[in-house]
């Protein structure tokens, strides 16, 4: 690995992309019209992730500007004591080493998640999938513009222009040393770089959230807040797949069927049990494993509950442990639902469109992960690190 760049060099190349991707944004929207007229997929959600716009450079400038006001995270004391011969013990945060990440289709990962890696001190390995390549190849020109501009290696930031098969082959037998591998994707790439890697993989994306409609629930809230979950983005991790109604909601067939219409009008295809399907017009549910699917797409499964403790023993069985709400107007219920759902972000009458890094406010993130170790949830600045002992002594021995 490289010497450690220090905080002011790191943040002049963030602060440099930022302006270099403001310059050159018609050239990235032009190669991503390119990477969007080639791809001829029918996966609305990857479609979505993959197109670049004014919108999303914005928030890619955005990102790096944010990322370069923040305090280092490297350095930062977590613990000290002073043995009793007066050796001096501290644990302090450290860079990984050499990060790597492997992702599908959003050429904004490309600026956030290596934006924040480097940050954080690390030396990116960039494996992007073949229908961003341009995109991508675009905004890594832009990294190296900003990594030599400021004096610095371009080797901080490397993208790794591999079919699938040299992808295999580099993660069982890698040419330099890996820290970490970070996929961001469908649950088909994670599967694949963790049989395959041969360091610690975090495992990030894969959403199946849930959402249950207590019997004390404001059912206009409760609207309000499946249809945002469920349609705001459809391909986000974080998107509302599963409802779970309590059969004990009062005019429970009244907010049923007002559900399934205003869903309808949105063009939400609805699947359900037979208690739910006696509400209104959905498609009866033939096989149980829809209960463990991750849309993405206009989908979404209606089911009736018989309390509160039901509802949790079904989302700690179906869910993909991303992010579960609760809509009630009973504290108690909320706290106890909050203590024992196991997801990484658990909600109190919110949707689940709040997991992410920026609403967190943690500047962005490397991704969400589902993994309990080392860091749950959105992956921020100050999560992108681990730690070393530093010890100080004047000749002692043991």
């Amino acid at each position: 690995m490289s010497l450690l760049l220090n905080m002011e060099k790191r943040n002049a190349v963030l602060k440099r992309m930022a302006i270099l991707i403001q310059e050159q944004a018609e050239k990235l929207i032009v190669a991503n019209a390119e990477d969007l007229n080639a791809y001829d997929g029918g996966d609305l959600a990857m479609a979505d992730r993959l197109k670049v716009d004014e919108a999303k450079v914005s928030g890619m400038i955005q990102s790096l500007e944010e990322l370069a006001s923040q305090p280092d995270p490297i350095g930062v004391e977590r613990y000290t004591f002073t043995h009793e011969n007066q050796m001096q013990v501290s644990n302090r945060t450290a860079p990984f080493g050499t990060v790597m990440i492997i992702y599908e289709s959003r050429p904004d990962v490309t600026i956030e998640a290596a934006g924040i890696a480097f940050k954080s001190g690390n030396k990116i390995l960039l494996k992007g999938g073949k229908e961003s390549l341009r995109s991508n190849l675009v905004l890594v020109e832009l990294w190296h513009q900003a990594l030599e501009e400021n004096e610095c290696s371009k080797d901080w930031v490397t993208y790794l222009n591999y079919s699938r098969q040299e992808t295999q082959d580099f993660l069982a037998n890698p040419d330099q040393k890996i820290d970490l591998i970070v996929p961001r994707g469908g649950e088909c790439l994670i599967q694949f770089v963790k049989a395959h890697a041969k360091c610690p993989v975090i495992v990030s994306g894969r959403g199946n959230n849930f959402l249950y409609v207590a019997k004390t629930a404001d059912t206009q809230m409760a609207t309000d807040i499946i249809v945002n979950a469920k349609i705001a983005k459809i391909s986000a991790c974080n998107a509302l797949d599963k409802v779970l109604i309590d059969k004990e909601l009062p005019n429970k067939e009244a907010f049923v069927s007002e559900l399934i219409n205003t869903l309808k009008n949105k063009e939400v295809a609805i699947y359900s049990d037979k208690a739910i399907s006696e509400h209104g017009d959905t498609e009866l549910i033939t096989n149980e494993n829809i209960w463990e699917e991750e849309f993405l797409d206009y989908k979404i499964v209606l089911g009736e509950t018989s309390g509160l403790e039901d509802s949790i023993e079904r989302i700690n069985t179906h869910s993909g442990g991303h992010s579960a709400t609760i809509i009630t107007s009973d504290q108690e219920e909320a706290s106890l639902f909050m203590e024992s759902v196991d997801s990484a972000a658990v909600y109190h009458n919110a949707s689940t469109r709040f997991t992410d890094g920026g609403q967190f406010g943690l500047a962005g993130e490397l991704a969400i992960s589902t993994d309990k170790l080392h860091q749950r949830g959105p992956l921020g600045l100050t999560h992108l690190v681990t730690n070393k002992w530093y010890i100080k002594g004047n000749g002692q021995t043991r």
